[in-house]
C-alpha cells in the first residue's frame, strides 16, 4: 500500500505540495511560538538565578516580574532573616545600550554577590559612576573592549572590563553599579528585584512561603516555573501557541479534505477496480486517510524546519533577540508532528468516508 500511496501523491505533485506548504506554514507558526515560549521560560530562570542566586524577591501582581518595583533598602531587612544568607538589591534598565537595544543594563551593589561572581575576562572589575562592565557575548556583538567609549541612555561610560557569568541573560548585556543605575532611570533608592542567597539549612519551598509571608505585597520566585505563571508573557505566548493549533487544524484540515475529496472523485474508476479485486471497504478508506496523513506528515516537516529558522527571525524582527534565545525542544517538535498527523486524519476522514460510501458496481457503472 505504501508504494500505491507515493504513486498518487506524485500524480497530483503540484496539489500535494500546495497542501503540504500550508500545513508547513501552520506548523512553523506552533513551533517558533513554541520555540520562544520555551526561551522566555529560560529567560525567567535566568533572571532570577543571577549571580547564583537561589531566589528572586518581586513586587506582587505585576504583569512581568521585570516590571517589579522594590525598594532597594529591603535587601537590609532580608539579610536579618534566619533564612537568607546574603541578599543584594538589583536594578534592570531595558534599552539603555543604544547600539544593542535588546541588551539588558544591570545595576548591580560592587559589595553585592551579583558582581563578585562575574568573572572578569578583560580588564578590571571597576564599578563606579565613569565605568561599565560588558557582558562578553555583548563585547563581541559591538568590538568592545576595556577602555572603549559606550553610551547607556545617552551618558557617555568607559568599558572597564568584560565578564563572562555562563548565563546568556548577562552575558548579553551590561552591569553599573546600582546608584548609577537608578540615576539614569531617575528611580532612587529603587530596585527591581532583590537576590537571595539561603542560609544552607533552609529549603527553597519553606523560603518561598516564609519571605512572601514576612513581606507583604512581594512574591519570592525560585523556579522557572513560578517566573513564568507570574507573568503575563508567558500566559500570552501559551494562548497564541492553542489559538495557532486551533487555526492550523481547521485550515489545514479543510485543505487537505479539498485536495483529497478531488483526488477520490477523479479516481472512481481505480477505487472501483480496487473494490472489484476485493479490497474491502476499510482498506479502501485507510488508503485515502494514508494519502492524507502523508501529506500532512510532508507538510509538518517542511514546517519544523522553517519554524527553527522563523523562531530567530521572530526574535530578531521583535528585537527581543539579545534577551530572549528560541529553544527547539523535542516535546516542541512531538507537539508539530501530532498536530501534522491530527490535520492529516480530520482532513482525510471525509474523503476516506466518500470512497466507501459508494459501491463498486455503483463506481462502475459511472466510470
Amino acid at each position: 500500500m505504501i508504494g500505491l500511496i507515493a504513486t498518487n501523491l506524485r500524480r497530483h505533485v503540484g496539489r500535494t505540495v500546495a497542501t503540504a506548504i500550508g500545513i508547513a506554514i501552520g506548523v512553523a507558526t506552533i513551533v517558533a511560538l513554541l520555540s520562544l515560549g520555551s526561551g522566555l521560560k529560560q529567560t525567567a530562570g535566568e533572571l532570577i538565578h543571577l549571580g547564583q542566586a537561589d531566589l528572586g524577591i518581586f513586587q506582587k501582581g505585576v504583569s512581568d516580574p521585570t516590571a517589579s518595583v522594590l525598594p532597594a533598602s529591603l535587601a537590609e531587612r532580608l539579610e536579618k532573616r534566619s533564612e537568607v544568607e546574603r541578599a543584594t538589591p538589583m536594578l534592570l534598565v531595558i534599552r539603555a545600550v543604544s547600539e544593542e537595544p535588546a541588551a539588558v543594563l544591570f545595576g548591580v551593589d560592587p559589595k553585592g554577590f551579583i558582581s563578585e561572581r562575574a568573572v572578569i575576562t578583560e580588564g578590571t572589575k571597576t564599578l563606579d559612576p565613569k565605568h561599565v562592565l560588558i557582558g562578553d557575548q555583548l563585547a563581541a556583538s559591538l568590538d568592545a573592549h576595556p577602555g572603549s567609549k559606550i553610551t547607556l541612555k545617552r551618558r557617555d561610560f568607559t568599558v572597564a572590563g568584560v565578564y563572562h557569568t555562563g548565563i546568556f541573560f548577562e552575558d548579553t548585556g551590561a552591569m553599573v553599579d546600582l546608584a548609577t543605575a537608578q540615576s539614569i532611570e531617575r528611580r532612587p533608592g529603587d530596585a527591581t528585584t532583590i537576590a537571595v542567597e539561603l542560609a544552607p539549612d533552609t529549603t527553597l519551598e519553606d523560603a518561598e512561603r516564609q519571605l512572601t509571608s514576612a513581606l507583604p505585597g512581594t512574591q519570592a520566585i525560585g523556579t522557572a516555573d513560578d517566573a513564568a505563571r507570574a507573568g503575563a508573557n508567558g500566559n500570552l505566548i501559551s494562548k497564541a501557541v492553542i489559538l495557532t493549533g486551533a487555526l492550523a487544524l481547521i485550515v489545514g484540515g479543510l485543505g487537505v479534505a479539498n485536495t483529497m475529496a478531488m483526488a477520490v472523485l477523479e479516481r472512481e474508476r481505480e477505487l472501483a477496480l480496487l473494490s472489484a479485486v476485493g479490497w474491502r471497504p476499510r482498506r479502501l478508506a485507510a488508503l485515502v486517510l494514508a494519502e492524507g496523513v502523508a501529506t500532512s506528515v510532508l507538510g509538518a516537516g517542511i514546517g519544523l524546519v522553517l519554524g527553527g529558522l522563523g523562531a530567530n527571525l521572530l526574535g530578531d524582527a521583535l528585537g527581543v533577540s539579545g534577551v530572549v534565545s528560541p529553544h527547539v525542544t523535542p516535546w516542541t517538535i512531538g507537539q508539530a508532528l501530532l498536530i501534522g498527523v491530527l490535520i492529516g486524519v480530520l482532513g482525510g476522514l471525509y474523503p476516506a468516508w466518500r470512497a466507501t460510501s459508494v459501491s463498486g458496481v455503483e463506481l462502475l457503472s459511472r466510470a
